[in-house]
């Protein structure tokens, strides 16, 4: 960040007074101020910022003549395009409040959200996403007919049946009251958690994020991670329309096409999760050769740890530093990342953002000594309003004055940078998606054959993997494979173990409770064997459970 972002961003409250009052007024300010500038790209069609206006008013007026009110839940299920952008701009021109749900979710989770946000109407990006398409048609969707406009169509959406008893939540003037988007996070028991962001929550990262990055209108940002997220949300979509810069969508991704952005189609910017940068690196020839990326000037990296050598290794192919950050949903994510004009060799999660306070908490709640490791707590302008429907949670995470709870371990260094050293409870966290093991569990415990299932978190390069242990009941038998086709119908790949142990017992302290940790280290014992052929058995002995 150059001397003059400082500055900028330095009277925090003159900045959040000066944020447009809603987040489609992001596009209205670029037509004001360049209303032929590239917004979005999706494959060979492009949008300017007034054909995204354009697309946004069109798609306001449909849902309103589709019975959506101020105060409504519409839930997009989807993938990244052009016409999920034009969605969530539009439900925010209504005052609803846009739940955007990953098309690749199992049925069973796109139902468990669907039933907890009541939504007036569901729509479907079926163009862009079988998925969708499988999921509109398991819930007997009708057919909505889309908008065409000049630089092409924003694709076949279908609308899904009008839920009368859907019961709209008031609607606040102020930005930081009124909500915009509803994330879902699967939560630390397997329900559902949904975070609700405020106006002024996206807009204040879209604000910081584009001032760090130094994002203007000549750079272009790949768009590859999924807007359902919160990180693609408000960091990457907008994030890179408040600066004016084109959004180059990607529905999915692959080392390949993400590796064509950078070397030929002039992606300046590259946002991404750990394990995007491991498979670029895997899928090259020479992984260590440094390639021909004119047009990149610089990357980042959030969603997970960043693993040392994966970044030097990426900084040596890409040829320009890879920064890090951290962040979590109910932080509208992003909490602390590093500075442009200050790269660093560690992985460090960098100084906390402009505006947001920190503390790093001991278990005796009182603050821990400089440089000490302790639970992260954190206050500002990105702190979410709460979880929907569960006052008693959001009141165990957000105390009285305002600090969140984030459950993670960090220490703070002399220079003011952050170092996550380690997370609370269970999380693990899959190519940058949350993992919470008890919905894991509840899964593999519902098969016939299962009595206990226990999942851990195993380190790879640049990743997470998830590890599940089982014990079957007594007289009933079920292989690893057989295990792991049962739980594909049922969970998002990103959550689906990689390996299934079936264990005689699980080991158990006097109380009853799993201990994970033997687990956990079987698991990564097993991933320090780099065989090209190494794999978990299939069944493990008691005295190795124990």
């Amino acid at each position: 960040m150059t001397m003059a972002a400082e500055l900028e961003l330095a009277d925090v409250a003159h900045m959040l007074t000066a944020l447009p009052r809603r987040i489609h007024d992001i596009v209205t300010l670029n037509v004001t101020r360049n209303p032929q500038a590239e917004a979005l790209r999706e494959g060979e069609c492009t949008w300017t910022y007034a054909e995204l206006a354009i697309a946004t008013d069109a798609v306001a007026s449909r849902l309103s003549s589709a019975g959506v009110r101020a105060g409504d839940r519409v839930m997009l299920v989807g993938e990244n395009c052009a016409a999920l952008v034009a969605l969530i701009f539009g439900v925010s021109r209504l005052d609803a409040w846009a739940t955007m749900v990953n098309a690749r979710l199992s049925a069973r989770e796109i139902d468990v959200i669907r039933n907890h946000c009541r939504p007036r109407r569901t729509i479907y990006l079926t163009d862009v996403s079988p998925d969708a398409a499988a999921h509109a048609h398991r819930h007997e969707a009708a057919e909505g007919s889309a908008e065409c406009f000049a630089v092409g169509s924003m694709g076949e959406v279908l609308f899904g049946a009008l839920d009368g008893s859907c019961q709209p939540e008031a609607v606040a003037d102020a930005a930081a009251e009124q909500v915009a988007a509803l994330v879902y996070t699967s939560g630390t028991t397997g329900e559902p958690k949904g975070v609700m962001l405020t106006h002024r929550n996206l807009l204040y990262i879209a604000r910081v994020s584009s001032t760090l990055r130094a994002l203007d209108a000549g750079d272009r940002v790949y768009g590859v991670l999924p807007i359902s997220h919160v990180y693609g949300l408000a960091s990457v979509m907008l994030g890179t329309l408040f600066a004016g810069a084109s959004l180059q969508l990607e529905t999915r991704f692959s080392p390949q096409a993400m590796l064509k952005a950078i070397t030929r189609c002039g992606v300046t910017v590259l946002q991404g999760v750990p394990s995007m940068y491991a498979k670029l690196l895997e899928s090259l020839p020479v992984a260590t050769a440094p390639l021909d990326v004119p047009q990149l000037r610089t990357c980042f990296a959030g969603g997970s740890p960043l693993d040392p050598a994966l970044k030097a290794q990426t900084e040596r192919v890409l040829g320009v530093t890879l920064h890090n950050g951290y962040g979590l949903t109910e932080a509208s994510p992003t909490v602390a990342h590093t500075r442009l004009d200050a790269p660093r060799s560690d992985c460090a999660v960098g100084p906390p953002l402009p505006g947001v306070e920190i503390r790093v908490v001991a278990n005796s709640g009182g603050d821990v000594a400089a440089g000490k490791p302790g639970t992260l707590h954190i206050r500002g302008p990105n702190v979410m309003r709460g979880y929907y429907r569960n006052p008693e949670l959001t009141a165990e995470a957000i105390d009285v004055d305002g600090w969140l709870d984030t459950g993670d371990i960090a220490r703070q260094d002399a220079s003011g940078a952050l170092f996550i050293v380690g997370r609370a409870k269970e999380l693990i966290i899959r190519s940058g998606f949350n993992v919470y093991p008890a919905e894991v569990e509840a899964v593999l415990n519902a098969h016939p054959a299962v009595v206990h299932s226990a999942v851990v978190g195993r380190a790879v390069p640049g990743n997470e993997e998830v590890v599940a242990f089982v014990e079957l009941a007594p007289g009933k038998s079920a292989t690893a494979a057989e295990l792991a086709r049962y739980v594909a119908g049922e969970l998002a790949p990103y959550k689906r173990p990689a390996e299934i142990v079936v264990a005689p017992s699980l080991p158990v302290a006097a109380n009853g409770k799993i201990l994970k940790h033997r687990l956990a280290e079987l698991a990564q014992r097993a991933a320090s064997d780099v065989s090209p052929d190494r794999t978990m058995p299939d069944t493990i002995t008691r005295e190795e459970a124990l």
